[in-house]
């Protein structure tokens, strides 16, 4: 009875819902023709119809849905100031940075139409940099700081040339998205902004250009044509991580003890940022990515991010994406398997042993290295769901993909003082699939994997027989590594498994339990 009432319940739905959109599109066309509108239309209705007529639409290339276009009043904030060739690199007086080669352009366009590089070419450009470097006021940097310099650097938030300035900042908080000059429009959903405090901003006075060094007061880059203004840090908070409870693991340690001043402009990076930990040979940037592509003939890249091992629940989506990409007329879809690099909170697996693991994945074979690109993103975690996977995939397509793996509650985490998760589950997936600027990406929505008791292995999860699957969740996968006891047959590749039980291994014979993760050098 209940099955019957609820599909009666979904097909009236489903015709009140056709009718509204022929409806509407009967509008539109009028609101097209300049005839007259329905006078029974209801306001919401007529306000959407003009706004149709009124917007660009760009439909999905693979899921053709339909997707809202940012209403024009976006257009009286002021555009995102796009670094020049003279700017980009270079310094009033001296020879612009020259551009790296162009890369294939089979592959998705970054946004903004190319990649920003910030990093000043080795030779005289360079040690002047550094040369005035140490003639100006000297910002410290923090250790999150500095992976924000090393995302910029390297064209990860193309078309952004620098820390934020205070329009970049408020049109990121407020609309997720970044309004460039010409009108088209960007993702932009987490703010990328350097604080200092009243000391720093009073030493730093009617300067335009002031030196950021790192803790060892080594100068990094040079941030230009600046701008000071008011870092509002609860309304910062409340509008990325929809709730100011304490406990929320970025907030802590890159914004409750930070100064009450943001400083944005234009950064000139004296060189690569390294962190000689003996993983920057997969810190691979945009363009570093483009050309390892282009070199595999990759027709197609779907990325793929983590910050947990792989178990093979999660090498059976990537495998099963490739397949159904192959399906779609594709001839060599490339994974990039993108691990996070940058802070993440204390739990967390730390990089060194996440990357370790990675590679005994692929030398099990459990994915195949022909058609697989592992490679390292170096922006810090903010744990904040919906608002932040948007970043996570705005940011993969500046590396060249243009599909995009999706899971159960992306960018999520626990709420810090309640015992639930803090956000939807399904929201991710579903701002992904609506988000201003992301219209060219493809959405790959996870299927459910888990472990199948009859067959021994990780396979899509079968409703008809849910009884024969466990769920084994990353707590029951941490505390089975910690009592190095064996998970079973199937879950995880035995090299992978081995790698995770050496960490905690290690975890316990470090003093107080603290393994740090590697900075900036």
């Amino acid at each position: 009875m209940e099955t019957s009432m609820s599909s009666q319940l979904a097909t009236a739905d489903q015709i009140r819902t056709t009718k509204s959109i022929k409806r509407l599109r009967h509008h539109v066309m009028q609101a097209k023709e300049g005839g007259q509108k329905d006078p029974n239309l209801p306001p919401s209705m007529a306000s959407m119809a003009t706004f149709i007529v009124k917007s660009p639409s760009t439909p999905h290339p693979i899921l053709n849905t339909f997707k809202p276009q940012l209403p024009s009043r976006l257009r009286l904030v002021s555009p995102l100031r796009l670094p020049s060739a003279a700017t980009a690199g270079a310094v009033k007086g001296r020879n612009p940075t020259p551009r790296r080669p162009g890369v294939s352009c089979s592959l998705i366009e970054p946004d903004g139409g190319r990649l920003v590089d910030l990093v000043a070419p080795e030779g005289p450009d360079r040690e002047a940099l550094r040369r005035e470097a140490a003639g100006c006021p000297q910002i410290k940097l923090s250790r999150i700081d500095l992976e924000w310099v090393h995302v910029l650097s390297e064209g990860w938030a193309s078309p952004l040339g620098g820390f934020m300035r205070e329009a970049e900042f408020l049109q990121t908080l407020h609309f997720n998205c970044l309004r460039l000059g010409d009108g088209s429009v960007v993702n932009m959903s987490v703010p990328i902004v350097l604080a200092i405090d009243d000391a720093q901003k009073r030493a730093i006075g009617d300067l335009r250009r002031v030196a950021l060094v790192d803790a060892q007061d080594k100068p990094v880059a040079i941030l230009s044509d600046i701008e000071i203004y008011k870092h509002n840090k609860e309304e910062r908070i409340a509008r990325t991580w929809g709730t100011t409870a304490p406990g929320l693991p970025y907030v802590e340690e890159a914004i409750t003890k930070a100064g009450n001043w943001l400083i944005g402009g234009d950064l000139e990076v004296i060189e690569r940022i390294k962190y000689n930990d003996g993983l920057d040979q997969y810190r691979l940037s945009p363009v570093e990515l483009r050309e390892e592509f282009s070199r595999r003939n990759a027709d197609a890249v779907f990325a793929f991010q983590l910050r947990n091992p792989v178990h093979n629940g999660h090498a059976l989506l990537m495998t099963d994406t490739r397949r159904r990409l192959l399906e779609m007329g594709y001839k060599n879809p490339v994974l990039l398997l993108h691990p996070l690099g940058g802070f993440t909170k204390a739990d967390d697996v730390p990089l060194y042993w996440r990357m370790k693991q990675h590679e005994k994945v692929l030398e099990d074979g459990v994915l195949n290295p022909e058609t697989t690109v592992v490679a390292i993103f170096p922006s810090p975690m903010h744990y904040a769901g919906p608002t932040e996977v948007q970043w996570h995939a705005k940011s993969r397509i500046n590396a060249g993909a243009n599909f995009y793996i999706v899971g159960r509650d992306p960018a999520g985490m626990s709420h810090p003082i309640e015992k639930r998760d803090l956000y939807d589950a399904d929201h991710g997936k579903k701002v992904l699939s609506m988000a201003p600027g992301l219209e060219r990406l493809n959405i790959l929505p996870f299927k459910v994997a888990a472990y199948d008791t009859k067959q021994k292995k990780m396979a899509f999860f079968d409703p008809s027989r849910p009884q024969d699957f466990l769920f084994i969740s990353g707590t029951k996968m941490r505390t089975l590594a910690k009592n190095r006891e064996n998970p079973p047959d199937g879950f995880m590749c035995p090299g992978g498994w081995k790698v995770l039980v050496e960490y905690y291994d290690s975890k316990e014979t470090q003093e107080g339990n603290k393994f740090r993760e590697a900075v900036p050098a």
